[in-house]
C-alpha cells in the first residue's frame, strides 16, 4: 500500500491552519443587533397582517394549502387533521397547535364577520370552549376565503420558496375581498400590537366603490358608508366622534355594549335578559363575574342569574328582586362587568409586507384599491400573453390548412419530423411553435367545420388582445374592473349590520348612568322650596274628593309649580327677573308626600327679591326648536332652545323685562304652531307663531294679548295644529276648585295683540282662572289611562282621572273637581301624569 502524503494539506485543514481576525464586539451591541432582528422577524413573519390582503403569514399557509389540495368550498369535507400537516410539512415548519388554533378562529362564526374556513365538527364556543382534536374536526373553504385565493393561477402575485425551498408559497393573495377591515385582525409583535375592528362586507365594498370614484374622500364621507364596525356577535357601540377619531388617525376606544332588555314578568317582578355579547367577551366568565359581585354586594337588587343559550343564540337572564330598580342594576352590571367593554383600535399593519405602519381608514382603502389595480393589471398581462400565444398558434394553423397540399407535400418530402419542421418553418415563413403546432395537428382538423372553428376562434383572440391592451392602455379602466368586482362581492355576501350603533358618548360612569330614568313629580313652593317624589305617592280619587296633604308648608308659604317629568331630563329654571338656570331632574332631592322639601337657594344662585316663575324640562337640544316666553303683562318672546344648551351655574339672561313685568311661562314649540294665552278674568287669544320672529336671548319681546284693567295672564300653551285634527281641548282649572275642558275648535286664530274672547264664565263661587292648558286626547284621552294633580295653596293634593273633567262650551262655569277642607284655600298649582 503506499504511503499517504502528509505533506500536502486538505482545503479543511488550510482553512483551520489559516490566521483568524477577531474583531472586539461589546455586548451590548450584539444583543441589540440580535433582538432587533428577531423583532423584525416576529413583526413580519408571524404577528402582524399584510394591509393588501389582511392575512398573517400562518392564516395565508394555511389557505394557500387548502387551496392547493383541492378543499374548495364546494368540495367535500376532509379531516382538519390534513390540513394540518399540509401546512405544517409544506411550508410551517412550527407546532401544530398553532396551525390548528388559527385554522379554528378562521371558522368561527362569533370570532370572523365572514368566515374563511368552513368548520364541521366543535370548534369552541363563546363560553370559550375548546374545540375538538384536529382529527375529529373536518373543514374546507368558504365562499369568501375563495375570494382571497382566486387568480392565483394568472401570476398575479409573486411566490417565494418555502422554508426548505422544496416548494413555493405566495406572499400576499391576490384578496378579490378587502379582508382586513371585513374580518379585522389582532396580533402582538414585539414591541407593537394591531386591534383592527372587523366591519360589514356590503359596507366596505360600497365604501371602497365611492373611494374609486372619489379618492379625496373624508372621514366623514367614508362613514357615510361604513359608520363603524361590525361585530359577528352583535351587540351597541356607542360615540360617532370616537368612531371617527379611530378611522381618522388608526387609533381609538370604541365603547361596545350587550344588546339588553328589561322584561317584566307574570308576578310583576323584572328580569334582563342579554341577547347579544360584546366582541371577544367570555360569556362563561362574565356570569361567573356578575354571580361574584352579587355574593359580595357590590351589586344589589339579583335574587337569580341563568345562561340559557342555545344554538339559536345568546339568552342570559338576570332575575331582578322585587324592590329593585332595573335600569338602575343594569348601570351597575355595565359599569362592573364586561356587558360593557371598550375596543381599543390600533390599525397597524405591513405596507409592501415589510414596513409596519399605523394607518388610518382611508389609507386602508388606499392601500386595498392600489393592490387589487396590481393584481389586475398582472392578470390582464397574463390573459393578454396567453391569447398571443393562442393567436399565434392559430395563425400558423391557418397558414397550414390555407395551403394544406404543399404542407402535406413538405412533410412527406422530409426525412424525419426535425426535418420537416425545419422546412416548413423556412417555407412558409413560420415560427418554431407555429411550425410544431402544425406537425400535432390531426387530419380531422382539414375538414371545413374545423377550418371555420380556427378561423372563428383567431378572429375571437384577436378582439379579446385589443380589448385586454386596451385595458392595459387606461388606467381608469382597471378602476373600472375592480369597482365590477365589488360590486359582485355586495350581491354575492353582503348581509344586514349586525352592530347597532348608538349616537352619544359613554366613558367613564358619572351620577346619571347609576339613576333610574323614571317618572318623577316636582313641587316648588312660593317660597322657594323644592322635592321631588314618585306620582304613586297620590292615589287615584273620584272627583269631587278632598285629596290628601301633599307636602307640609311652613307659615304663610304655598305651593306655587307641580309638574311631572322624568329623572334623567334637564330642568330650566326660569326666574320673574328673566333669567335662567339649569338642574338635572335627579339633582332635586327626593322626599316623602308630607316634607317640606330643600330651598332652591341651595342649587341656584338667585337673589333674594327673584323666585322661579317657570320651570321647563328639556330632553334635547335642538337647533329646530323654539323656547316661547310670556310675561303676566302678556309680552311673549320666541328664541332657539338651542341658545340655552350650556347654561352656566350663574345662570343666563333668557328676556329682557320692564320693570313691572315679570316672565311667567316658558313653552317648546316647532316653530309653526299656534299659541294660546288666557287671563284670570276669563279671555283667551289665539294667535299662529309665525307671527313673532324669533330673537336673541336678551330681546324683550313683543306684545301678545291687549289686558283689561286689573286682569293678568295665568296660562299660555302651544297647539300642535297636526293633533288638533284629534279631540283637542283647552283645559281651565279656577281657583275655587272648578274646572272644565272645551273643544279647540270654538277657538278661531286672531291677530296677535287683540283682546281675545271669553273662555270661561267668571263667577264668585268659581273664582279667577288660576291655570289653562291645551291637552289631546291622544295623550289623555277618555280611552287612554291619563291622570292630574291639583294641588292647593295650603298642601292639599288631589289626583284625578282626566275623563272626569266634563267637556263644556266656552261661557260656562264647569263642574267642581276638589273641595277644600280650609273654606279660605284655593288652588295652587295643576300638573298632568
Amino acid at each position: 500500500m503506499a504511503k499517504k502524503d502528509v505533506s500536502k494539506k486538505t482545503p479543511l485543514s488550510s482553512a483551520a491552519d489559516a490566521p483568524q481576525k477577531i474583531v472586539p464586539q461589546m455586548i451590548e451591541d450584539e444583543m441589540k443587533v440580535s433582538y432587533l432582528n428577531y423583532a423584525m422577524s416576529v413583526i413580519v413573519s408571524r404577528a402582524l397582517p399584510d394591509v393588501r390582503d389582511g392575512l398573517k403569514p400562518v392564516h395565508r399557509r394555511i389557505l394557500y394549502a387548502m387551496w392547493s389540495v383541492g378543499l374548495r368550498a364546494n368540495a367535500k369535507f376532509r379531516k382538519s387533521a390534513t390540513v394540518v400537516g399540509e401546512v405544517l410539512g409544506k411550508y410551517h415548519p412550527h407546532g401544530d397547535a398553532s396551525v390548528y388554533d388559527a385554522m379554528v378562529r378562521m371558522a368561527q362564526k362569533f370570532s370572523m364577520r365572514a368566515p374563511l374556513v368552513l368548520g364541521q365538527g366543535n370548534f369552541g364556543s363563546m363560553d370559550g370552549d375548546s374545540p375538538a382534536a384536529m382529527r375529529y374536526t373536518e373543514a374546507k373553504l368558504s365562499g369568501v376565503g375563495e375570494e382571497l385565493l382566486f387568480d392565483l393561477d394568472k401570476e398575479t402575485v409573486p411566490f417565494y420558496p418555502n422554508y426548505d425551498e422544496t416548494q413555493k408559497e405566495p406572499r400576499p393573495l391576490p384578496a378579490k375581498i378587502p379582508n382586513l377591515i371585513v374580518n379585522g385582525a389582532m396580533g402582538i409583535a414585539v414591541g407593537m400590537a394591531t386591534n383592527i375592528p372587523p366591519h360589514n362586507v356590503g359596507e366596505v365594498c360600497n365604501a371602497l366603490i365611492a373611494f374609486i370614484d372619489r379618492p379625496e374622500m373624508s372621514v366623514e364621507e367614508i362613514m357615510e358608508y361604513i359608520p363603524g364596525p361590525d361585530f359577528p356577535t352583535g351587540a351597541i357601540i356607542y360615540n360617532k366622534e370616537e368612531i371617527k377619531r379611530a378611522y381618522a388617525t388608526g387609533k381609538g376606544g370604541i365603547v361596545m355594549r350587550a344588546k339588553t332588555e328589561i322584561e317584566e314578568m307574570e308576578n310583576g317582578e323584572f328580569r334582563i335578559i342579554a341577547s347579544e355579547m360584546p366582541y371577544q367577551v367570555n360569556k362563561a366568565t362574565l356570569v361567573e363575574k356578575i354571580a361574584d359581585l352579587v355574593r359580595a354586594k357590590k351589586i344589589e337588587g339579583i335574587k337569580g342569574l341563568r345562561d340559557e343559550s342555545d344554538k339559536d343564540g345568546v339568552r342570559v337572564v338576570i332575575e331582578l328582586k322585587k324592590d329593585s330598580y332595573p335600569q338602575k342594576v343594569l348601570n351597575q352590571l355595565f359599569k362592573h362587568t364586561q356587558l360593557q367593554e371598550t375596543f381599543h383600535v390600533n390599525m397597524l399593519a405591513l405596507i409592501d409586507g415589510i414596513q409596519p405602519r399605523v394607518l388610518t381608514m382611508r389609507m386602508v382603502l388606499e392601500e386595498y384599491v392600489k393592490h387589487r389595480r396590481t393584481i389586475v393589471e398582472n392578470r390582464t398581462k397574463y390573459d393578454l400573453k396567453k391569447a398571443e400565444e393562442r393567436a399565434h398558434i392559430l395563425e400558423g394553423l391557418k397558414i397550414a390548412i390555407d395551403a394544406i397540399d404543399a404542407v402535406i407535400k413538405t412533410i412527406r418530402a422530409s426525412a424525419d419530423k426535425d426535418q420537416a419542421r425545419v422546412r416548413l418553418m423556412k417555407q412558409f415563413s413560420l415560427s418554431e411553435r407555429q411550425a410544431v403546432a402544425i406537425l400535432e395537428m390531426r387530419l380531422q382538423n382539414l375538414a371545413n367545420l374545423e377550418r371555420l372553428k380556427v378561423e372563428l376562434e383567431l378572429k375571437e383572440k384577436r378582439a379579446l388582445i385589443k380589448e385586454l391592451k386596451d385595458i392595459l392602455a387606461s388606467p381608469q379602466k382597471i378602476l373600472q374592473i375592480i369597482k365590477g368586482e365589488l360590486s359582485g362581492l355586495v350581491e354575492k355576501y353582503a348581509d344586514p349590520r349586525r352592530t347597532k350603533i348608538v349616537k352619544g358618548e359613554l366613558g367613564e360612569f358619572s351620577q346619571e348612568d347609576l339613576i333610574p330614568d323614571e317618572q318623577t313629580v316636582v313641587m316648588v313652593t312660593q317660597d322657594g322650596y323644592i322635592k321631588s317624589l314618585q306620582p304613586e305617592a297620590f292615589k287615584l280619587q273620584g272627583r269631587g274628593g278632598k285629596g290628601v296633604i301633599g307636602l307640609t308648608t311652613k307659615e304663610e308659604d304655598m305651593v306655587d309649580m307641580l309638574f311631572s317629568t322624568r329623572t334623567h331630563a334637564d330642568i330650566l329654571f326660569f326666574t320673574s327677573k328673566g333669567r335662567v338656570f339649569q338642574l338635572k331632574a335627579y339633582e332635586i332631592p327626593q322626599a316623602s308626600r308630607t316634607s317640606r322639601g330643600k330651598a332652591l337657594v341651595n342649587f341656584l344662585q338667585i337673589t333674594s327679591d327673584e323666585k322661579i316663575t317657570a320651570l321647563l324640562p328639556v330632553s334635547e337640544f335642538s337647533e329646530s326648536a323654539y323656547l316661547v316666553m310670556v310675561t303676566k303683562n302678556a309680552v311673549i318672546k320666541k328664541v332657539s332652545i338651542s341658545a340655552f344648551a350650556k347654561v352656566r351655574r350663574s345662570g343666563l339672561m333668557a328676556v329682557k323685562l320692564k320693570d313691572d313685568d315679570e316672565l311667567r311661562w316658558v313653552k317648546i314649540s316647532s316653530g309653526k304652531d299656534h299659541i294660546i294665552l288666557v287671563t284670570a278674568r276669563g279671555q283667551a287669544i289665539r294667535f299662529k307663531e309665525t307671527d313673532i320672529r324669533p330673537m336673541g336671548r336678551t330681546a324683550s319681546g313683543v306684545r301678545g294679548m291687549r289686558l283689561k284693567q286689573d286682569d293678568e295672564v295665568v296660562g299660555m300653551d302651544i297647539i300642535d295644529t297636526a293633533s288638533e285634527k284629534a279631540k283637542c281641548y283647552l283645559m281651565v282649572v279656577m281657583e275655587h276648585g272648578f274646572g272644565k275642558r272645551t273643544q279647540m275648535k270654538e277657538y278661531k286664530a286672531q291677530g296677535r295683540g287683540g283682546s281675545g274672547i271669553k273662555t270661561a264664565k267668571i263667577t264668585t263661587k268659581t273664582g279667577r282662572i288660576v291655570h289653562a292648558r291645551v291637552v289631546n286626547e291622544g295623550a289623555f284621552g277618555e280611552d287612554v289611562k291619563g291622570e292630574f294633580i291639583i294641588m292647593s295653596e295650603h298642601g292639599q293634593v288631589i289626583r284625578l282621572p282626566f275623563k272626569s273633567v266634563n267637556i263644556v262650551g266656552r261661557s260656562t262655569q264647569g263642574v267642581r273637581l276638589m273641595r277644600f277642607k280650609d273654606p279660605e284655600d284655593k288652588v295652587a298649582s295643576v300638573a298632568l301624569v
